[in-house]
């Protein structure tokens, strides 16, 4: 079996906030005077994990803060062979946090700009918002994402359960001004939030979307569309929303003919990495080599990076998967 390190990856759902190293993340709280949060050993729910991930996101209170995360950030993604990444941020809220709106994005880039030519990772950043929040934050959030051209996509996160509807003006405006869009959906809600976020947010690519399989008439129209589903299995464990890695629906989506990419989604509470997803799917699905590369090479298709960048990793992917290692 090939190297699964070596596997040229795209990463597209991931939260910064949730890479946050353990020992930057220590030194961050005792800088700031805040207590470094625990990790339940299972969590009750999204909401138990969102309050978690609050206390997280506290750590973090200077430009300086954003910049080494980020930068970071880079050095551990490249370390898992991760070629380009398009990982999320939520500038909005740090930004009303913190009382300068700009601040905490404009660290974030420049790590990411610093990190990511130290350690050769494209990247881009995606913007998210929680759906709790206002449509006026979601508005800032926009006007974020048009200042920077590394920005490629805005997107709706959080508990599912509240309606993308009062949104439409905020998805309207990102469509006008060539804003992607991608948002959480099928994690937490059933398959109507997921035809809501295509029909409504205007989706290009489905953040989790495990429970599509739920609707057969939607999983047929998504296989057809060919919209991406960012599938994070260890994190729907971890949250409590699947019971089980073996009892994860990933198989039951790629036997529907559905795109399916892998990702980590919040590497700090799963423990994992993107290496060790691929990882998992190998050991407790038996997916071969081929199969791998095909979900590698899924995100690929589904990013937004330029076709030269595609063209490039379509060939990376090529070369492992007949690297006489794996022969």
């Amino acid at each position: 079996m090939r190297d699964l390190s070596a596997l040229p990856k795209v990463h597209l759902h991931v939260h910064l906030e949730s890479t946050v190293r353990p020992g930057t993340l220590k030194e961050l709280a005792a800088l700031h005077g805040v207590q470094v949060p625990g990790k339940p050993a299972v969590f009750t729910g999204f909401r138990a994990f969102a309050d978690r991930n609050s206390l997280t996101r506290s750590c973090l209170r200077e430009a300086a803060d954003f910049e080494r995360i980020a930068r970071e950030f880079c050095a551990d993604e490249a370390a898992q062979g991760t070629r380009y990444v398009e990982v999320t941020f939520t500038a909005a809220a740090h930004g009303e946090r913190l009382g300068d709106l700009g601040l905490p994005l404009n660290a974030v880039l420049k790590g990411l700009s610093e990190g990511g030519e130290e350690h050769g990772l494209r990247w881009r950043l995606i913007l998210d918002h929680s759906r709790r929040r206002s449509v006026e934050r979601a508005m800032k959030t926009l006007e974020l994402a048009k200042r920077h051209e590394e920005i490629i996509a805005i997107g709706m996160a959080g508990e599912e359960r509240h309606s993308l509807a009062p949104f439409r003006e905020v998805f309207a405006r990102a469509r006008e001004a060539g804003v992607h869009l991608v948002h959480h959906a099928g994690e937490d809600a059933g398959p109507d939030s997921v035809r809501e976020a295509i029909e409504i947010g205007g989706a290009e690519r489905i953040g989790h979307g495990i429970r599509i399989v739920d609707d057969p008439e939607l999983t047929a129209q998504a296989a057809e569309t060919g919209i991406a589903l960012e599938v994070c299995p260890s994190s729907n464990v971890a949250l409590g929303l699947v019971p089980t890695l073996p009892e994860h629906p990933l198989p039951r989506l790629i036997e529907a003919g559905l795109r399916v990419t892998l990702n980590t989604d919040v590497p700090d509470v799963t423990g994992t990495t993107i290496t060790g997803e691929f990882t998992r799917a190998r050991e407790v699905f038996g997916y071969g080599d081929a199969t791998l590369a095909q979900l590698a090479g899924n995100a690929v298709e589904a990013s937004f990076a330029p076709e030269e960048t595609k063209a490039s990793l379509r060939k990376e992917i090529d070369d492992w998967l007949r690297s006489a290692e794996g022969a």
